[in-house]
């Protein structure tokens, strides 16, 4: 769906090659600075490229139009601000904008599949942080897009709606999108994530959460739990 080829960017890419993949959730890790929020904003075409490529289903993403890559890509950025004082509906609305309608399915979908619709009716702004960001999630889902962009969703998250966000993104792979969710989260990225892209300095050091992995990248020891990555001691 979304493949990156050498790409590099003033930002924090340094030659990444790596594939967003229908089907399937890929989680990006890293450490902080480790480019992961980078590789999302140049999919998307928000930070410009230096050399390398972004394709998208086989073409340049610099030859789309902003309004298809918006039908195309849904994304859900980092921080669960939203700024303006809207009943959370009509925020969950905006996702409809590159399609220039308001159906009203889709935005009731994704209001459920967020498990938003409780407060559907209040202003973003009465919202407590968490709430917010499954409202901001509730919106990239009411676009459609075959592929979904998922920058630190479960930041804002209890642990029991981070364990509903995971399942949902998985359920929007087995809808066959392609699915990229960044995650500081290696319990979350090693449990869910069918595939796992870890950055550091900019560049792709590796496709699992083995020990050597952790210990070079992260510095880390790990417990590991029924397949999860439990961070347990600094190395």
């Amino acid at each position: 769906m979304i493949a990156f080829e050498e790409a590099r960017a003033a930002y924090g890419l340094n030659g990444i090659d790596a594939a967003l993949r229908a089907g399937k959730v890929t989680g990006i890790v890293g450490p902080n600075g480790a480019g992961k929020t980078s590789l999302l904003r140049a999919a998307l075409g928000l930070l410009p490229l230096t050399g390398g490529a972004v394709l998208i289903q086989d073409r340049s993403a610099s030859g789309w139009s902003r309004e298809t890559l918006a039908r195309t890509i849904a994304y859900l950025p980092q921080g669960g601000e939203a700024h303006w004082p809207l009943p959370a509906r009509e925020l969950v609305a905006l996702g409809r904008l590159p399609h220039r309608d308001r159906d009203a399915r889709a935005i009731d979908a994704a209001l459920e599949r967020a498990d938003a619709t409780a407060f559907a009716t209040r202003s973003t702004h009465e919202l407590s942080a968490g709430e917010r960001a499954r409202v901001l999630l509730a919106r990239a889902l009411a676009t459609g897009a075959p592929a979904l962009l998922a920058d630190e969703p479960a930041a804002y998250l209890d642990p029991a709606h981070q364990l509903r966000l995971m399942q949902l993104l998985r359920d929007e792979a087995g809808r066959g999108a392609a699915v990229a969710v960044t995650l500081h989260d290696l319990a979350l990225a090693s449990r869910h994530c069918d595939e796992i892209v870890v950055l550091d300095g900019g560049r792709v050091a590796a496709h699992d959460l083995s020990d050597r992995t952790l210990s070079k990248v992260f510095g880390i020891e790990a417990l590991r739990v029924e397949g999860a990555v439990v961070p347990w001691r600094v190395t």
